[in-house]
């Protein structure tokens, strides 16, 4: 959110990467350095802990840049969003309603992402509540019908 310049600061960075074996202590490594030396909060998380991830997740990243050696994308939009939805804090439907209201995403896509997912939510891990998960976006849903200076931005 404070890449896409809906907020001016956040309490942490989540992060997710692929490297090769032989590299990944290296890789955590100076990401545990530049934690220290930037006095950041840096967390190994995406959505994919916390929700089953729609098909054509990763289609969806979007590149970002290239720095030395490493390619950066932002995480799919829709998974982060669902993820947001799942844990379901004002700050988080704040977060999705401006992605939804700026074009970055589209609620049409978001509904079908939302449908594929909800027959496995609760699959996977107990920590995950389909009937609550569907609450929540159903909640989501009413906040989209309603005008947007309602909503105040995180």
């Amino acid at each position: 959110m404070v890449f896409e310049g809906f907020r001016r600061q956040t309490l942490d960075i989540d992060l997710a990467f692929e490297v090769a074996g032989e590299n990944h202590g290296a890789l955590i490594q100076a990401i545990r350095e530049l934690k220290e030396e930037l006095l950041l909060n840096v967390e190994e998380a995406s959505p994919g802990d916390f929700i089953p991830l729609p098909k054509g997740y990763r289609e969806r990243s979007q590149f970002i840049a290239r720095y030395a050696q490493i390619d950066v994308f932002h995480f799919d939009l829709y998974s982060t969003a669902l993820s947001k939805i799942e844990r379901g804090t004002e700050e988080d439907f704040s977060d999705v309603l401006l992605l939804l209201r700026s074009g970055r995403m589209d609620l049409q896509t978001l509904e079908a992402c939302y449908s594929e997912i909800l027959p496995i939510m609760g699959t996977a891990s107990l920590k995950q509540d389909p009937e609550e998960f569907r609450r929540k976006f159903d909640a989501l849903r009413q906040m989209t019908a309603q005008p947007a200076e309602g909503l105040h931005e995180a």
